[in-house]
């Protein structure tokens, strides 16, 4: 499961263009270190948090901007059009669409609220798993290969991807299997005890 592409839905933001110099910006947290619910279950709440070092070590060499992380690339850290970086929030991202016609369409797009929020493409190299709080902790982030303008940011299949739910789901199933297993061992302890009782009235 550590070597599938995950995806996460963040907030993105238009730079007016008076504030970036008549610039085309839009920038946002593509990560926050806040954690943040995935799944409801029988009315168990499993959440994800980001560790405040997963990004010490991730390969950022070649990141792209793109649309639903798919099809034309709009920007890129490799030509200076993406600036990355790490600070007490999270995960920064400035994005520069002045470069190319396309480009500047994109950001009128955006601008306009035809993509809405942001979503970006990783790797998890390191987590693991706190049963108590039913929260997952993303402690390396292996690479980063996108940052995407998205449409439908709202639909739960497009916020959460495919290893991610089979991460959750193999979770939720052996947490269930453990609550299984404690109710059966607490009714055969009741009915020994039950068994206990009867015999001894009995006597």
């Amino acid at each position: 499961m550590k070597n599938n592409k995950c995806y996460r839905e963040a907030d993105i933001k238009v730079v007016k263009r008076a504030e970036a110099e008549d610039g085309y910006f839009v920038e946002g947290y593509a990560s926050t270190f806040k954690p943040y619910v995935l799944f409801s279950d029988d009315g168990v709440d499993y959440s994800e948090v980001i560790d405040r070092h997963a990004f010490d070590e991730t390969d950022m060499s070649d990141v792209v901007f793109r649309i639903d992380h798919e099809g034309a690339v709009y920007a890129r850290t490799s030509n200076g059009l993406i600036e990355l970086s790490v600070d007490d929030i999270g995960l920064f991202n400035r994005i520069d669409l002045g470069q190319t016609e396309k480009a500047k369409e994109l950001y009128r797009d955006i601008e306009v609220g035809n993509y809405p929020k942001m979503s970006f493409a990783f790797t998890v190299a390191e987590d693991e798993y706190d049963k108590k709080s039913h929260t997952r902790t993303i402690k390396k982030v292996g690479k980063l290969y996108d940052v995407s303008a998205v449409s439908f940011p709202a639909n739960p299949d497009t916020r959460i991807d495919v290893s991610t739910r089979d991460y959750f789901n193999g979770v939720i199933e052996m947490e269930r299997a453990e609550r299984l297993r404690e109710e059966e061992e607490r009714e055969k302890k009741e009915s020994l005890l039950a068994r206990v009782k009867s015999l001894k009235g009995g006597e």
